[in-house]
């Protein structure tokens, strides 16, 4: 009877098991098919068909506000000649310098760069796979760092302190890089997430929060458009991107999801260089962002939305990564830019002169602001959520900085003239029917006179330098020209040690 029973329960078991694996092959056809026959279908009778999944749930492309009656009302298109119509939200404009943070599952390595998952399995860059034979066992995966993403020590209060300290007027943090993971408990992330794995913590949210009520930052949200090896995002390039399964079912989902839950007033996009905006379906997108988000009033987004939008699409173009144009441009540009030379992550192996130093970061900061750009500055935190202290102490130096000469920075416009041949940058501003010129000077005259080639001087102009009280003297230049006497100002009376600002009233 015993034998009887144990056989009757291993068939039991084979029976329910094979009745699993049936199922499971007739889940998977039918989940082949549906997605097959969905992407044959043209994109405005996709977004039809899509109106009983959670992508639709949520009115993909087609949320209004609850003050819009009918969709006629809608300010822009999903075209980018509409879209490119868009006035760029005055705040951006203004703020001219922000604090960019790469934070991720690649500072649990921190070895190489924040690329280190592509380098290492993409890649097989030999000094990445050193590294992991090295100090990790054999079959050891990039998954398991998520164990060791700890984030203990992170407080997203002395981070919100921070920013402010810096001067700067708006945070970018990275929500999800190329490799994937997300910051926030993505709902399409299951299980590759900061709350599910790692720190258990929504990071974004912790932050957000922090900024929102402790500081007048704007908070901005980066985002990866593609990853490395997402499943869908290979089968796409695969079917040599005929088909949108990572579109549909993972990237435009988490955006709205992203969108509606922190309200980033920044949206840098990234990682669209494979393919064009038709794949990303940016414009259907951004036509949302613009029309009907929570932010579509003051949000602002880059030119990174597929492989023809860089440089020609977007509240503000970035081009490259320490970008400055050659010439003047005509639409608003963000120069992003790394403190450590080498990467956008913390590197464990990182040299001392790996780090620019402070003169060099209010160069570029210069540099930027007098060509009509932004900067945006990137540090990058360690994988238990402290800022190293080399970070922390170059964003308080510039703080000290622009808490002297921010008026040469804030709110400016380029001049007619960027910069002298020496190391002098012009901004400006109209102060009522004054125009204000500001040179800051890099480099101190041993005489105390600070020569300026540019300035066309009248019978009212006044000149003062930045953190100084006393009203100084000066000469024209004929035909044009200034020479500013600063030699009565004792070097222990200086307002700042890096460069210094002298704001020149009336001039032409």
């Amino acid at each position: 009877m015993e034998n009887l029973i144990k056989l009757r329960s291993r068939r039991t078991a084979r029976d329910m098991l094979l009745a699993f694996l049936v199922l499971s092959l007739v889940t998977n056809a039918m989940l082949f098919w549906y997605i097959q026959s969905f992407q044959s279908v043209p994109p405005p009778t996709r977004s039809k068909l899509l109106s009983g999944n959670n992508i639709v749930k949520q009115n993909l492309f087609n949320m209004q506000s609850t003050n819009r009656e009918t969709k006629q009302l809608s300010q822009y298109n999903s075209t980018w000649n509409s879209l490119d119509t868009r006035p760029l939200p005055a705040w951006y404009e203004e703020a001219k310098f922000g604090i960019f943070i790469h934070w991720g599952l690649f500072t649990v390595p921190s070895f190489r760069r924040e690329w280190f998952w592509w380098m290492w399995q993409g890649q097989k860059d030999p000094a990445s796979t050193a590294f992991m034979n090295q100090h990790y066992k054999k079959g050891f995966q990039y998954q398991d760092f998520a164990s060791q993403f700890t984030a203990e020590f992170f407080d997203p209060d002395f981070w919100a302190e921070l920013l402010q300290a810096s001067g700067a007027k708006y945070v970018v943090l990275t929500s999800k890089h190329h490799e994937g993971w997300t910051n926030w408990p993505s709902k399409y992330s299951w299980n590759w997430n900061s709350v599910d794995a790692g720190p258990h913590r929504d990071l974004v949210g912790d932050l957000a929060k922090a900024v929102r009520s402790t500081t007048d930052l704007k908070f901005g949200l980066y985002y990866s458009l593609y990853e490395w090896f997402n499943p869908f995002f290979i089968e796409d390039k695969l079917n040599g991107f005929q088909s949108q399964n990572f579109i549909w079912r993972k990237m435009m989902p988490e955006l709205l999801d992203l969108v509606t839950t922190y309200e980033p007033e920044v949206l840098w996009g990234d990682g669209d260089w494979e393919m064009s905006s038709d794949y990303w379906n940016s414009t259907e997108f951004l036509a949302w962002l613009y029309n009907d988000s929570p932010v579509k009033d003051t949000v602002v987004v880059n030119d990174r939305w597929g492989s023809d939008a860089r440089n020609s699409h977007g509240d503000f173009y970035t081009g490259h990564t320490r970008y400055i144009p050659d010439s003047k441009l005509n639409h608003k540009w963000e120069n992003c830019m790394t403190i450590d030379r080498k990467s956008w992550g913390y590197r464990r192996q990182a040299d001392l002169q790996d780090y620019m130093d402070i003169e060099e970061l209010v160069t570029v900061l210069v540099e930027t602001v007098s060509g009509g750009g932004n900067l945006l500055m990137n540090i990058g935190p360690s994988v238990d959520g402290v800022i190293p202290l080399i970070f922390e102490e170059r964003l308080r130096q510039m703080g000290d900085w622009l808490r002297v000469n921010g008026d040469a920075i804030y709110g400016s416009s380029p001049w007619r003239v960027q910069r002298e041949k020496t190391k002098i940058w012009y901004t400006s501003k109209q102060v009522g029917n004054i125009q204000v010129v500001y040179a800051i000077v890099f480099e101190w005259p041993a005489d105390g006179l600070i020569n300026l080639q540019t300035p066309i001087t009248t019978s009212g102009t006044t000149v003062n330098m930045l953190g100084y009280a006393t009203p100084l003297l000066w000469s024209a230049v004929e035909p044009h020209g200034m020479i500013i006497n600063a030699s009565n100002i004792p070097f222990y009376k200086l307002p700042c040690e890096w460069a210094w600002t002298f704001r020149i009233g009336d001039v032409m």
